[in-house]
């Protein structure tokens, strides 16, 4: 049996998803909310990984490279501001962050 991309695009159309759900239903963890977008992205690149594959060219896989920079970036950015809303307010809720204002 040979994976193509058929396959592929089902399983980031199924982690898109999950991501989405992940959304929509989870609206008070700030983590769970940076997980279910991370989840999002990836699904976005496994599609570029896919095509670009089917098509036989490197763009999208070149163009992963820089969308993965990006989301390390910003995982590590979101993940700062969660430790600090954390030390302030020993809780980590979606309503919290509108206590920070200055």
């Amino acid at each position: 049996m040979e994976i193509s991309i058929f396959h592929y695009l089902i399983l980031s159309s199924i982690l898109f998803v999950i991501g989405l759900v992940g959304i929509f239903i989870n609206r008070k963890n700030l983590i769970i909310l940076l997980m279910a977008i991370e989840l999002l992205l990836l699904s976005v690149n496994i599609n570029f990984v896919s095509f670009s594959s089917y098509l036989g060219n490197l763009h999208g896989q070149v163009y992963v490279f820089f969308i993965l920079t990006v989301a390390a970036a910003e995982s590590a950015i979101g993940l700062a501001l969660l430790v600090i809303l954390f030390r302030k307010m020993k809780d980590i809720k979606t309503e919290d962050i509108s206590a920070l204002r200055g």
